[in-house]
């Protein structure tokens, strides 16, 4: 499957470490970044796959995990370590669950916003990538 863990560079200090996210950091040219925050208890974030868009994934404050399918197999991956990022190739199904109060989970993505780089069925993402 396609997904990495990357880390995040961290300048420790005892009045609270800082997180460094440089051109070096992430393997793609930053073109959007969103933060997903008060996502209510249960609810499901994701559900969808992206034919060329990149992302990685943070969780900045709290922990989520993140269902990843690739029309085979699926891995699930729980962020909660601002330190990490959760690298997800396109083409990959993503869905993000069990959010626990007060999490943020921030999003670097390779692409601005369009929505027909979407799939948004897993039905036709399964036909998609075989």
């Amino acid at each position: 499957m396609s997904y990495k863990i990357l880390d995040i560079p961290k300048i420790n200090n005892t009045k609270g470490n800082i997180g460094v996210i440089e051109n070096d950091t992430i393997p793609f040219a930053v073109k959007r970044v969103y933060y997903l925050f008060d996502v209510p208890s249960g609810a499901k974030r994701g559900g969808h796959a992206h034919k060329k868009l990149k992302q990685v994934l943070i969780a900045i404050s709290g922990s989520f995990d993140v269902v990843l399918k690739d029309g085979k197999s699926k891995e699930i991956v729980t962020l909660n370590r601002p330190d990490k990022g959760l690298l997800i190739e396109n083409n990959i199904w993503r869905e993000l669950e069990n959010f626990s109060s007060g999490s943020v989970c921030l999003v670097l993505a390779s692409e601005e916003f369009s929505e027909s780089d979407y799939i948004r069925s897993y039905k036709e993402y399964l036909s998609f990538v075989k």
